[in-house]
């Protein structure tokens, strides 16, 4: 790999590319396709692909080449619309009801701008997008009438298939049908590539707008104490612990009842609705586990200290109040007296805590009522329900923690039920933030205090989107607000733990006064009861107090004072009050905060007033002109202040004055502010202050404490600019908007100051750029792809505007007076670039009136026309004012202001200052370059707009000035980016300048453009760097996604082209002979399909871009950028409304022509999809099937041979892509011109074309597999997959499928969405494990459009197969092309395709054979077999259309075969194989649908007239019915996969019907020996292995007579005594001379001896040693007859080992265990009334194989439905359940003939070649199974079967069944002869086994036996029977129990000698037992039948 890259390195391009040609040209290139690799080339001015060529002078060439076409959506496209840029002014959306606005005005000019900033419209460009980019393409939602294809009924014939029609007619019929209800749009249905985010992709900026964080909302509900005495005020406030910061205002609720509330009434004045609020809605943005809910009650101030009001709450219980009603009341009168007299003033009483995230986090189970123990103290709890409300989803952008989310948990209901009794002297944020910290602990200090037990009820949950009835912070009404009567809601403004840098959007001034402590310990005099009143005044008298302090709650919205609450008796008290105040829009020195100290006296004492002022202390609220906020620590005074204190701070001794401890600082307060009009900033302050007074020209200035004269405020304006670097980001950025509209202006009109313009153009650009790479830094986070910094893009796309360029006003304060200048340019720059450089004026603007009326008009003019040229010196400008003003006797002040024409030159300013600009400062600007260029264009486009300049020659538009600055910036940014190592600046020059050319195209000379885009590739192109490579795609990709990327590629030139081509073809077919005009038309069409040097010159960007793309060197790694640039491309040319019309499309398709050549000459490298299969196959290849594709495939005949091709380098989805634009291409380019291509293509060219297109249905084949979806969420599989294959294989189309889906009420989002974003990641090749998380109408519709892909492709490729086919059937070389289109077609039938697709496969198929039926018959053979098994597989689909046609295709198949030669033999062999290749194989396979065919293909034979006299209609039906036996069988394989030994039986059973097929009926045996050995059955797998050879055998001996091969199967005898049902039958036998018989490798030696060697392991296996050596005796004359020597030595020595196992293993060896099994039953079909013995593995009990049929039956039929038959009694089918299922297992034993047994003398002897067993079943003649011992009687029945064991299969029929009864005298016969043969075996053993004789000699001996041999000998022995019948068994009886007791003797004896001591006594009992046996059987055993021995008896008698 290594060695690679360096050989890679060391080429340079153009050799690669001569290397790739090369390549090529061993596929058969032709010069002509390699032309654009410059190579053999005939144009002299060659251009290598590696080099840009120069562009053609567009706008030149649009003037001289008028177009041709008159009117329509041709000629609309030749150049831009005219509306194609346009500035619009959009209302900005506002949250509140009314605007919020100073009330009194905005006289202040700041104040005003600041107005102005946060009212104004926003300006937008509207460059008219009428293209989607590619991200916006929905991908097949609304694709356009998608396959309409009604179904026709069941198998229908097809109108006119018999019919002789003209070839010409037939195919223009079925180009119809092709092209109706075609898909428009190709890329609608191909997911966009899977990239992060297209980088053509420009966000719109988010709309600046308030800043809100994570947004909570809390109701109170109800707050009630154990007694019920006086009013309780509360408030909420949110605290961080972490940043000991308060985080939001307080929010002031009152819960109490009216009737407590009317204990105030003196003192309340009517309460405003926005203080009844009771609902508070806070916003977090930074969310934490320290966040905390503090909640503060308060009550009116009472006599005593906190401790003592408070002991009621805590002493007095609700349920007591009876008892304790006497004191209740007195407290309650105390209280009315109280609030009587003190109802003003407050003071603390308890507070409590909620930690909010353990609410959130809990709120988040599903726990209802639970008591969540808080860890806060013992009784300490809250309670929460979860509320009835759903979740709201909250999408609000905060960076809190993740784990921290206040957006989703559950709505919570918590009751609090404990409060702590605020501490007088801990009322500090300080102490509040110690025991916050401690209440987090588990050992709480706060546990021990005595709690005041209330209940609290609150809601929290997530904020609503859109609350109704809100109220903002200011109390303004917030949009929805129905109706102002109803209870608001407050939002609750945040003061955020950290900086927020959002800009301001919105007018807010509110100030909030914390009084924090105050110190009266050291001042004389009674100052105990101490509260602080605060006013906000505007002057000094008490009534200039202004009514801007927010009232709390139930009171006021505004009142003039504030009291904090009182501690009692503290002479140092803390407070915890916040006052809030609405602060003036303009301040003056005059307003301050006044403070007034005041004691309460709480007792009722005579002559006492109420409150005595204890002292007095102020802040002026402007110092130098700002706002003075922060901390102070103020001295008080004693007395009231003199006249004018309020303009000095109380700092200042002031004379006269008595000061609390000695003028020191006693009170601390915190003023802070939150202002959209403040900066609170010093440099901003001084900036604005500055451009201010500029504005103003009132001087001398004065700013902070100086004093700013006009001859150095030019100094103190640019010092104050350079300064704004020094400021804190936070107010930078707050204040953002304004800032920047500032510097804006003062680049744009540098002032006038004391008689000089001043140029600030330099000092803004450098401060711009400064504060941009500032928040670049800093707010990395809020940056788009592009590294664009979100707050930055918003403020140019809607913020930004040349001042005074707003249609409907001068921006005011944007420059409202005299003091500004237009001359723009004077920065410094070399002389020489300083001559004659002139602006022109436009002539059409609307300002310059065309002829002068009057004095003042003609000035206007002149100065318009004249003094707006100028590039000048500032003295050279203010001559000509002179001069003008002179000339006219006007006065200067008037030129001056007509010189306030605003100039909107600030790109051109902006530009020039960039260039000029060095160091630090130009690295700023690259650093973030796309700002100033977004700036520039915007600025372009509003100086355009505004000066209606849009319509004016775009070479007239700039100045060269201009065009040379921006040419030099291009160049320098190309030198940066080969200097630069950091890659992320790169990457973003690269897309800013991308975008900048981007947008300059729209506005440029775009000739010139292309010059400075031609510059910059080439710059990036010299070096062969991948960085840059990759970067010059990026750049070539953003400047290709212009709107207009069309009209660009020089449109004009096209339809020029086609119109030529048209016309030479009109002439040629006048003419009859296109002799004259081919050269110049080839020519013509060789450049179109060319990149050739003109083509890349006038279609500069697509040739760039085709460029690149025939180069590419390492299509791993640039490849896939390269090949999404042309998707996209193409892709979002698909989906663009102006080039739907057909007719355009053709031409938009012309500009990518070459790309047919470039992606033929990367064929090798392309991803080779043929690889995997085709999943068709795949689907049916997988699971358990019955033929290994390969073995199918042999038996078909058949094979895909897919083209060789090296694997690519290309990844699949880069090829894909590639393959998605080729076909693109194809479909829309001009037929025409690609049939004369074609003709020009050589035979190997065409041959590749081919190829090509070969893989592009493997590319494109629908591979959704349906499995994956029925395994998800639907389990009603069966119907789902059904309507899904029809959605997708069938007639519904997506559209139908979309509106069926609206209407249905349960509508996805899938069906709701009609215009439904494409997602990424529904793409199909991604993992299953995303796929699991797809709903199912998302599975559903991604499974139609992929359906829906996969047809339009290969409908493209059969159109592009037509036009070949219709090019080349003319010339000579048609056989090989015609054999490759064949092969193109056959594999796009292989794949999974839709009824639509195939439908008109079939059609061309027919029509292809009609005109080249030799080409099927005899050259292209092997694919008959193919089109065979396509043919028949399409014949079984479950779709009528489908059947149809393949049934059409199939029958005219045969027909035309049979018209060649008469008869059809190679299609009826072909489709016998195929249908067996198709049933072994195909999982999914439906006889009954194919049955239809069968009977449809009968159909047309029995209607084709034509042939009714012929033998062709009898051969067709023999061959139906013979495929429909095969069938039948095959088809009950499908159904019986889970029983192995059903399925063995029907593989059998085909095999069977394959007699006449040697290959089929071989590959039969060869897959029953896989499934065999699967099942561990080698025995069987062996039979079948000698099945196969004996048939190889026989077919062997009828082709050669060798003396060493077997004689058929004959020679196999001793192996099996079943083989020879493999022979020959004569008069079915197909001679094996045919072609295509015993075709297969196993046909040979070779093959015969590869089948015996494993037959020989299996046996090993099966451990059938002798049979081993059977096969041997086969196999070894034909080794020796090779004289093989390895081989027989192998042989000798396999031999050794099984003689070896045979003596190894002798008695222990086991072959099989066997039972008869009946079946019962309909529900069995086949198997009923059938009766088998199964072959189960050795040692397998009854029970075992009655639970494997039980079970696997009731799993079939339920487990309900099936029942075995206990006893082996003969069935009565009568007396069964018909409904049911009965098997009948009965254990049987192999049976032999005494005669027989001579010859099974072994082990193996008696286990092989089995064909009769035996069974016994007792019975007793009442009907009982078991009896007494004279009524036990016995039948034996003795089965044969119709093979021997072991077979090829499992289990065999019985064929015939004897029984034999025995008597119960007969039956004691046998029992007893057992029993005497276990005696004799047990005793005779070697070697001896003690147990077992034990055992045996008990059951004989033992006194305890039931029915044991004294009872059998007692029952018929004692008496001699009645029936002489009976003598001879009685006899034999007798004498067997003679022998019986000899044989005892013989085990005691031998026992004796093997037991030990201890079983002596053990002996000895068993002695006795048998001698008291014996004594008892002795008269019964000496007593003889004297009748049977008469003669004896009377010889004696004689005597």
């Amino acid at each position: 790999m290594a060695e690679r890259r360096a050989f890679a390195q060391k080429i340079s391009r153009t050799v690669a590319a001569e290397v790739r040609k090369q390549i090529a040209g061993q596929y058969g290139g032709s010069p002509q396709l390699f032309k654009n690799l410059n190579v053999g080339t005939t144009t002299s001015n060659t251009v290598p692909l590696t080099e840009a060529v120069e562009p053609v002078d567009f706008e030149e060439y649009l003037i001289t080449h008028p177009p041709i076409v008159e009117s329509g959506p041709l000629r609309d496209l030749i150049e831009f619309p005219p509306d194609d840029i346009e500035v619009i002014y959009t209302p900005r959306e506002c949250r509140t009801v009314v605007q919020a606005v100073p009330e009194e005005g905005d006289t202040d000019p700041h104040v005003r701008d600041c107005v102005r900033s946060y009212t104004e419209d926003w300006a937008v460009d509207d460059l008219k997008r009428r293209s989607m980019s590619i991200d916006d393409t929905p991908r097949g939602s609304w694709a356009c009438s998608i396959f309409d294809l009604k179904n026709s009924l069941p198998d229908a014939l097809l109108p006119h298939l018999l019919d002789r029609a003209p070839n010409e007619e037939i195919d223009r019929h079925n180009e119809d049908q092709r092209k109706a209800n075609r898909h428009r749009e190709l890329f609608a249905l191909h997911p966009a590539l899977d990239e992060e985010e297209p980088i053509e992709r420009h966000c719109v900026p988010e709309v600046p707008k308030e800043h809100f964080g994570q947004r909570l909302l809390v109701k109170c509900l109800s707050l009630k104490f154990e007694i019920e005495i006086e009013p309780i005020f509360a408030s909420l406030a949110l605290y961080d612990v972490k940043e000991k910061k308060k985080i939001s205002e307080n929010f002031f609720f009152d819960l109490n009842s009216e009737q407590t509330k009317a204990m105030l009434r003196p003192h309340i004045q009517t309460a405003a609705i926005s203080t009844l609020a009771r609902s508070a809605i806070f916003s977090i943005t930074y969310p934490s586990q320290d966040v905390f809910l503090v909640i503060k009650l308060e009550k009116v101030l009472q006599q005593g200290d906190i401790g003592e009001c408070a002991e009621p709450y805590m002493v007095f219980k609700e349920s007591d109040a009876a008892k304790n009603k006497e004191k209740l009341e007195k407290l309650r009168s105390q209280s009315e007296q109280f609030c009587q007299r003190l109802g003003r003033y407050r003071m603390p009483f308890a507070w409590t805590a909620i930690h909010l995230m353990n609410i959130v986090n809990s709120a988040g189970s599903l726990e209802r009522d639970t008591e969540l123990e808080m860890k806060r103290k013992g009784s300490w709890s809250e309670r929460r329900n979860s509320s009835i409300m759903g979740r709201r989803s909250l999408e609000r952008t905060t960076s809190g923690d993740e784990s921290c989310s206040l957006t989703g948990f559950r709505p919570a209901t918590l009751t609090i039920t404990n409060f702590f009794k605020q501490e007088g002297d801990r009322l500090s944020d300080e102490d509040l933030y110690k025991f916050l910290a401690d209440m987090r602990r588990p050992s709480s200090v706060l546990r021990r205090l005595r709690p005041i037990t209330a209940q609290l009820k609150l809601d929290i949950s997530p904020a609503p989107e859109n609350p109704h009835y809100c109220l903002t912070p200011d109390l303004l009404q917030v949009k929805p607000y129905p109706d102002s009567r109803v209870r608001p809601t407050r939002e609750i403004l945040e003061f955020p733990a950290r900086d927020v840098y959002v800009p301001n959007t919105t007018y807010r001034n509110l100030l909030y006064v914390n009084p924090q402590s105050l110190n009266f310990a050291n001042r004389q005099g009674s100052a105990r009861n101490i509260t602080v009143k605060v006013q906000f005044m505007n002057g000094e008298d008490p009534n200039n107090a202004m009514p801007v302090i927010f009232g709390k709650s139930s009171c006021a919205d505004f009142s003039k004072e504030a009291y904090t609450a009182v501690v009692y008796h503290n002479r140092s008290p803390d407070f915890h009050d916040e006052v809030k105040i609405k602060l003036p829009a303009s301040l003056s020195d005059h307003h301050h905060i006044l403070f007034t100290f005041y004691h309460v006296s709480c007792q009722q004492k005579q002559n006492t007033p109420l409150e005595t002022p204890v002292g007095y202390t102020w802040i002026p609220m402007l110092q130098n002109g700002r706002l003075r906020t922060g901390h102070f620590c103020l001295p008080v005074s004693l007395e009231k202040p003199p006249q004018s204190y309020s303009v000095l701070s109380p700092d200042v001794p002031l004379p006269g004055m008595k000061w609390v401890d000695n003028h020191r600082g006693v009170f601390n307060v915190e003023v802070v502010a939150v202002s959209t009009i403040h900066t609170q900033d010093q440099y901003l302050d001084k900036f604005f202050a500055l451009v201010h007074a500029l504005d103003e020209h009132m001087f001398p200035v004065r700013i902070g404490d100086m004093r700013i004269m006009e001859n150095n405020l030019e100094t103190e304006l640019k010092s104050s600019i350079a300064a704004l670097n020094s400021s804190q980001l936070e107010p930078v950025v707050r204040f953002l908007h304004l800032l920047l509209d500032k510097l804006v202006l003062l680049v744009v009109r540098p002032p006038v100051i004391a008689g000089q313009i001043v140029n600030l153009g330099q000092a803004s650009f450098e401060v711009m750029a400064s504060i941009v790479n500032r928040l670049h830094k800093y707010l990395d986070t809020s940056q788009d792809m592009h590294g664009r910094n979100s707050l930055l893009s918003s403020y140019i796309h809607y913020v930004f505007r040349l001042p005074s360029t707003d249609p409907n006003s001068p921006s005011p304060g944007l420059g409202g007076s005299v003091h500004y200048a237009t001359m723009a340019r004077s920065a410094v720059r070399p002389a020489s670039l300083n001559l004659n450089r002139s602006r022109s004026l436009s002539n059409s603007n609307p300002d310059i009136s065309g002829t002068p009326t009057s004095p003042d008009d003609e000035v206007r003019s002149i100065i318009g026309s004249k003094v707006r040229l100028l590039y000048a010196s500032h003295s050279f400008c203010l001559a000509l004012l002179l001069s003008v003003s002179l000339s006219y006797s006007l006065p200067l002040l008037l030129v001056v202001s007509v010189l306030y024409l605003p100039t909107q030159l600030f790109h051109e300013e902006l530009a020039l200052q960039w260039v000029v600009s060095s160091g630090s400062v130009r690295e700023g600007a690259l650093q973030q370059a796309w700002f100033f260029f977004e700036l520039m264009v915007k600025s372009i486009i509003h100086h355009l707009y505004f000066t209606d300049r849009l319509e004016s020659p775009r070479k007239n538009r700039f100045p060269e000035r201009f065009m040379d600055d921006i040419t030099a910036l291009v160049s320098t940014i190309a030198v940066k980016q080969k200097s630069s190592s950091d890659y992320l600046l790169r990457c973003r020059l690269n897309t800013s300048l991308a975008f900048f050319l981007n947008d300059l195209l729209s506005v440029m000379d775009r000739g010139f453009v292309f010059t400075l885009i031609r510059a910059y590739w080439k710059q990036l192109y010299t070096l062969q760097n991948p960085t840059l490579e990759s970067l010059r795609l990026d750049f070539l990709r953003i400047v290709c996604s212009h709107e207009h990327y069309v009209t660009l590629n020089l449109w004009a030139e096209i339809l020029y082209m086609v119109s030529v081509i048209f016309l030479f073809n009109i002439l040629s077919c006048f003419t009859q002979s296109s002799g004259f005009s081919t050269h110049v038309q080839d020519q013509k069409i060789a450049n179109m399909f060319e990149l050739s040097v003109p083509f890349r010159e006038q279609h500069y960007l697509a040739g760039l871009v085709l460029s690149e793309l025939s180069v590419i060197l390492d299509p791993e790694n640039e490849g896939l950028k390269v090949v999404s640039v042309v998707h996209n491309l193409l892709s979002s040319h698909d989906s663009d409304p102006r080039y739907a019309d057909p007719e355009v499309k053709a031409r938009v398709a012309m500009l990518y022509l070459p790309l047919i050549g470039i992606v033929m000459e990367t064929l090798p490298q392309l991803h080779d999809f043929t690889a995997v299969g085709s999943s068709a196959e795949e689907a049916e290849g997988e699971g358990n099937s019955m033929i290994s594709q390969t073995v199918a495939m042999a038996i078909a005949g058949t094979s895909t041979p897919s083209p060789i091709r090296q694997h690519g380098s290309f990844s699949a989805e880069s090829s894909r892509s590639l393959l998605i634009c080729l076909l693109w291409v194809l479909k829309n380019a001009d037929e025409l011109v690609l049939q004369k291509w074609f003709t020009d293509l050589s035979v190997s060219q065409l041959n590749r074309l081919l190829d090509l297109l070969y893989l592009c249905v493997s590319c494109f084949e629908y591979k959704v597999k349906l499995t994956v979806m029925n395994s998800l969420t639907f389990k009603k599989s069966k119907d789902m997959k059904a309507k899904l294959e029809e959605a997708i294989l069938g007639s519904i189309g997506a559209r139908q499928e979309m509106v069926r889906r609206k209407r249905s009420p349960s509508g996805s989002a899938f069906g709701s969405q009609e215009n439904l974003r494409w997602r990424k990641d529904m793409t199909h090749w991604r993992q299953n494990s995303e796929k699991m998380d797809k709903t199912r109408a998302e599975l559903e519709h991604e499974a139609l459009i992929d359906g829906n892909l996969a047809t339009e492709a290969n409908l493209i490729i059969l159109d592009t197969l037509e036009i070949i086919v219709q090019t080349v059937s003319v010339t000579e070389s048609k056989e090989s092309i015609l054999g490759g289109v064949l092969k193109v077609l056959l594999h796009s039938m292989a794949c999974n395709q839709s009824a639509l697709y195939l439908q008109h496969c079939f059609a061309t198929q027919r029509a292809l054979v009609s005109k080249f039926p030799e080409l099927l018959f005899e050259e292209e053979t092997e694919q008959c077999a193919d089109l065979c098994l396509r043919l028949l597989r399409s014949c079984s689909s479950s779709i009528s259309t489908i059947r149809a046609h393949a049934s059409a295709s199939l029958y005219l198949l045969m027909r035309q075969n049979f018209e060649i030669g008469n008869n059809f033999a190679r299609v009826k062999m072909q489709v016998t194989m195929s249908l067996s290749s198709l049933v072994g194989t195909s999982q999914n396979f439906n006889e009954e649908f194919l049955r239809r065919s069968l009977k449809t293909i009968l159909t047309y034979a029995e209607e084709d007239l034509e042939l009714r006299e012929t033998t062709f209609p009898d051969q067709v039906q023999d061959l139906v019915f013979n495929l429909h036996m095969i069938l039948s069988d095959t088809v009950k394989m499908k159904e019986h996969q889970e029983d192995p030994e059903m399925l063995i039986d029907l593989m059998y059973r085909i095999a069977k019907g394959y007699q006449t097929s040697p290959d089929l009926r071989l590959t039969w045996l060869q897959n029953m020996a896989g499934k065999h050995s699967e099942r561990n059955n080698h025995a069987e797998a062996a039979q079948c292995l000698v099945h196969s050879a004996a048939l190889v055998a026989e077919y062997l001996s009828m082709l050669e007579d060798r003396k060493y091969l077997p004689v058929g199967c004959v020679t196999f005898q001793n192996i099996s005594s079943n083989v020879l049902e493999e022979s020959a039958v004569s008069d079915d036998v197909v001679s094996p001379d045919e072609e295509g018989i015993c075709s297969g490798k196993y046909f040979t030696e070779i093959g015969l001896v590869g089948l015996l060697e494993q037959a020989a392991a299996s046996f090993s296996m099966a451990g059938m040693y002798e049979a081993v050596n059977e096969v041997y005796k086969v196999l070894i004359p034909i080794h020796e007859a090779n004289r093989d020597a390895k081989k027989l030595a192998t042989i000798h020595g396999k031999l050794q080992e099984a003689f070896g196992k045979i003596v190894h293993q002798d008695g222990k060896r086991m072959f099989g265990t066997y039972f008869r099994v009946g079946f019962y039953g309909s529900k069995f079909g086949d198997l009923d009334e059938q009766e088998f013995v199964y072959k189960e593995p050795a040692i397998t009990k009854l029970a075992e194989i009655s639970h494997r049929l039980e079970g696997f039956y009731g799993e079939r039929f339920g487990e309900d439905q099936v029942e075995v038959i206990k006893d082996s009694n003969p069935v009565d089918k009568c007396k069964l359940d018909p409904n049911k299922a009965f098997i009948q297992i009965t254990y049987v034993e192999p049976y032999f003939d005494t005669y027989e047994m001579k010859d099974r003398i072994t082990y193996f002897d008696k286990n092989y070649n089995l064909r009769r067993f035996v069974y016994c079943t007792p019975f007793t003649l009442d009907g009982r199974a078991h009896g007494d011992l004279h009524e036990q009687f016995k039948r034996k029945t003795i089965l044969t079967t119709s093979h021997a064991f072991p077979y090829i299969k499992t289990r065999i029929n019985i064929i015939h069944k004897e029984e034999i009864i025995s008597t119960p005298i007969e039956v004691a016969i046998e029992d007893m002869q057992k029993k005497t043969q276990e005696l004799a075996f047990a005793t005779h053993q070697d070697p001896a086994d003690a147990k077992m004789l034990q055992m045996v000699l008990q059951g004989s001996v033992g006194t305890t036996v039931n029915q044991g041999p004294l009872e059998v000998a007692q029952v018929f022995l004692s008496e001699i029977p009645s029936d002489p019948k009976l003598y001879r068994h009685h006899n034999k009886l007798r004498l067997c129990f003679k022998d019986f007791t000899k044989r005892c003797e013989d085990a005691l004896r031998k026992n004796k000698s093997l037991i030990g001591p201890d079983q002596k006594e053990y002996q000895r009992e068993l002695e006795r037992n048998y001698h008291r046996l014996k004594e008892a059987l002795q008269p019964l055993i000496n007593r003889k039948i004297p009748q049977l021995y008469k003669p004896v008896l009377q010889v004696n008698s004689h005597r």
